[in-house]
């Protein structure tokens, strides 16, 4: 069946709108942007940051909830953020707020609101999982859940910009056709927004590369600890993007997961974690 003219034209103003990067990507927070510039400055210590995230005050309070969550801390009670900083470093309180700061209200969804909350809650989710993988796998934990959290950040870009481009041709897109559309555009979108925000390159790599793992070079290990921490939130979140949950065996005889050598009782200990994965989600407000 052949698309109709108005369709047509509607998707046409959508990639012509990507391909000339002519895109309104919603700014981060001041103050995430501000933490993410000081925690690259190696100049700045744990004061610096403490001092910026309590110009927030409902922000700190966000940071002290999580990083006193039992996956940050198990063991112990932080009773202050130059004492979450100096016990979990500036990287994580940095990756915590960020996290604070990217959520439905940054964007303009009239209508699917609560879909684009469920997109992100999942997508913080794959974050935090994917932080307990690179552990486990012995590899650098810095980026995962920063990758892990912005892996889709084009979905919710993505229904900004058709709400906005269906106004331009007076179009009425019903749910189905946005969820399609959503799903061909969000990765170009995905990816142009890491940019935009200046995001780590080895963040914007996984974006880049999160559906085709194999021919991501030398960011490959990366992305697929990423890939794997969304195939453990698909597993362990109440709710997925489109409904897509696997169970358990499904998870066990993922690929991602024997590419990255996980064997069935490395599996088994990380699936250990949910109840921690779950408090920080809970502090998080989730």
């Amino acid at each position: 069946m052949s698309t109709p003219p108005k369709e047509a034209s509607f998707i046409d103003v959508i990639a012509e709108r990507i391909q000339q990067d002519n895109i309104e990507v919603p700014m981060l927070p001041e103050v995430a942007n501000k933490v993410m510039r000081l925690t690259n400055d190696s100049e700045s210590d744990a004061g610096d940051l403490a001092t910026l995230i309590q110009s927030d005050q409902p922000l700190a309070g966000h940071v002290m909830r999580i990083a006193n969550s039992a996956l940050y801390s198990p063991n112990a009670t932080l009773v202050s953020l130059q004492q979450a900083i100096t016990r979990l470093g500036m990287r994580v309180i940095a990756d915590i707020a960020l996290a604070a700061s990217v959520n439905s209200k940054m964007f303009n969804v009239p209508g699917y609101e609560k879909h684009i909350q469920i997109e992100l809650q999942f997508s913080l989710m794959a974050g935090l999982w994917a932080k307990e993988i690179a552990r486990a796998c012995r590899r650098n934990v810095e980026a995962a859940f920063l990758a892990g959290l912005l892996h889709d950040i084009g979905r919710p870009v993505a229904i900004q910009v058709i709400i906005e481009s269906a106004k331009k041709v007076q179009l009425d897109v019903p749910p189905n056709m946005m969820f399609e559309l959503e799903q061909h555009f969000q990765r170009s979108l995905g990816i142009s927004v890491v940019h935009q925000w200046e995001m780590p390159s080895l963040v914007c790599d996984v974006v880049t590369w999160f559906d085709d793992y194999a021919n991501a070079g030398k960011s490959a290990e990366q992305t697929m600890i990423v890939v794997a921490g969304a195939e453990f939130a698909r597993r362990f979140y109440k709710d997925t993007p489109l409904n897509k949950k696997i169970t358990h065996e499904q998870l066990i005889k993922s690929p991602v997961l024997a590419d990255l050598n996980l064997y069935p009782d490395d599996i088994e200990k990380l699936i250990q974690k949910e109840e921690a994965i779950n408090s920080a989600m809970e502090a998080m407000g989730q």
